[in-house]
């Protein structure tokens, strides 16, 4: 069974992942959800992979998942110790030299979002409603909890720091889009996984945030891909 190393996105809060580690756990796997240094000031890319290598500590068997800003810290693991699979979830696939900043119209994905929004008929306002854009396929009860939480500090330090890579791992790939995604349209994520990975991805239901969402179909999906490499 795999060691899972579950890499947030912005705001580095482990809490994303509360509802995958038990549904990883429960098909025999290892899952360590990781705190990112996201408040931390002199922190930047290499002090996020350090955080995430910290955490894994010596394992083998490791599969790295990371949601979307996590995929500028993801890779930087894969040059810094032996992973047998990288996972990318709704992920925000960087390029040698890009920021985070520089990110999005590089993509062209807030075009993309707003295009998708307009077939949904969802309102220009509703990019500012967390509940309808990462929380729509969300119980009330989860919901209501996701809602209550303080939102994680995001330093902006590794925002505007180029990411270093000259090229992605040689390390196993496979990328994960879901189907409601409002923040990186499913269409838009197909896109951006051929040009820069050269890669299709994989479908699963669920929006932005759907490890909280869709935890169980998510680690069937996980557990199928561990399966895979055996």
């Amino acid at each position: 069974m795999a060691t899972f190393a579950l890499v947030p996105g912005g705001g580095g809060d482990p809490w994303e992942w509360h509802r995958l580690v038990p549904e990883l756990q429960r098909r025999g796997h290892t899952a360590i959800a990781v705190r990112l240094p996201s408040d931390d000031d002199s922190a930047g890319w290499p002090e996020y992979a350090a955080a995430v290598v910290s955490a894994v500590g010596g394992c083998s068997d490791l599969v790295v998942v990371a949601a979307s800003m996590g995929a500028f810290t993801a890779p930087l693991v894969c040059e810094r110790r032996s992973v047998d699979l990288l996972v990318l979830l709704n992920a925000m696939i960087p390029r040698h030299g890009e920021s985070f900043g520089e990110w999005w119209s590089a993509t062209g994905s807030r075009d993309a979002r707003r295009r998708y929004h307009a077939s949904l008929g969802l309102p220009a306002a509703a990019a500012e409603d967390d509940a309808v854009m990462y929380y729509h396929d969300f119980s009330q009860h989860l919901l209501e909890e996701a809602l209550s939480r303080p939102q994680p500090t995001q330093s902006s330090t590794p925002l505007g720091e180029p990411w270093p890579l000259q090229a992605w791992p040689d390390v196993p790939t496979r990328v994960l889009a879901g189907r409601h995604d409002r923040l990186f349209p499913l269409a838009f994520q197909r896109r951006l996984a051929r040009e820069r990975l050269g890669l299709e991805v994989d479908e699963i239901d669920g929006g932005h945030a759907l490890a909280l969402s869709h935890a169980g179909a998510l680690a069937e999906r996980l557990d199928g891909y561990v399966r895979g490499l055996s």
